[in-house]
């Protein structure tokens, strides 16, 4: 199967691009090439809380790119080592969760934009302590062309140090962890309660304020999306497929119920997070 030729999801993000994608659980042989037809431009593969293992995630992340479709990883720890994996493997972006030090950040940066440098000599370079060649520059600039270096800010912690996190280069873009987020605010789910939109929109404005993109993951509605690409959103990862698949069926199930005179059950309709 050709790869389509496509700009790459970083090269997107670099014009000013909104890009638009979704949360897959499903390891079903079929479901790339379903995905494909929905025109998103990335999937999530969230291995922090989805049970996938490293063969099951190389696989899904090699069919993706096979149809043109960015695999974006969430490693389950902040740990420069299973981003490494995770990217010999197949994926093209790195979400490292719960980030709140720059340390953190900058380890990040030196999984996915340094690769294969690793050990003293990338703190070295990382921390400014010593300056690369030209052709180390070349050479490390060719090998990670188009990776993607996500963090995601999920806490009151990494709010209150944001500017710092922000700072640290190499990095290109920030998730928003909505459920995290509201635990940590003390605000659990309550993703209409002012001083959680209060926090979402002071991550927004300061991500794009440093040139950054940023996204944030909801099942619920896709209005709530919308609401927050105005201000300033332009990376959507909007539900999963569990999420939909359940949303949908149960709609539709209500109506066939409906039509039949059957009782119909209670809504229960719950919005699912990841």
């Amino acid at each position: 199967m050709a790869i389509p030729t496509h700009l790459s999801l970083l090269k997107k993000l670099q014009q000013g691009k909104n890009v638009y994608g979704s949360c897959i659980t499903s390891t079903a042989p079929m479901w790339p090439k379903v995905i494909q037809q929905t025109g998103v431009d990335f999937v999530f593969l969230d291995t922090e809380h989805i049970p996938l293992d490293r063969a099951d995630l190389a696989r899904l992340c090699q069919q993706f790119r096979a149809y043109g479709i960015t695999p974006i990883v969430r490693i389950p720890s902040p740990d420069p080592f299973r981003a490494c994996q995770a990217i010999d493997g197949g994926a093209i972006g790195i979400v490292a969760p719960y980030l709140e030090s720059v340390e953190q950040i900058q380890e990040l940066v030196g999984s996915t934009k340094f690769r294969p440098l690793k050990g003293e000599r990338l703190y070295a370079y990382l921390t400014g302590q010593e300056e690369m060649s030209d052709e180390m520059q070349a050479y490390i600039a060719a090998y990670n062309a188009d990776t993607i270096c996500i963090a995601n800010i999920e806490s009151v912690p990494a709010l209150n140090r944001l500017d710092e996190l922000l700072s640290v280069p190499g990095l290109d873009a920030v998730f928003i962890g909505p459920h995290d987020l509201s635990v940590s605010l003390g605000l659990p789910e309550q993703y209409d309660h002012p001083d959680f939109e209060a926090a979402v929109r002071s991550i927004i404005h300061q991500t794009r304020a440093k040139g950054l993109s940023i996204g944030i993951h909801f099942s619920l509605e896709p209005e709530r999306q919308i609401k927050w690409m105005k201000e300033g959103v332009n990376i959507v990862v909007h539900s999963f497929d569990v999420a939909l698949f359940s949303q949908r069926l149960r709609h539709d199930l209500r109506i066939i119920k409906e039509a039949a005179g059957d009782d119909l059950s209670p809504d229960t309709n719950a919005g699912l997070v990841i």
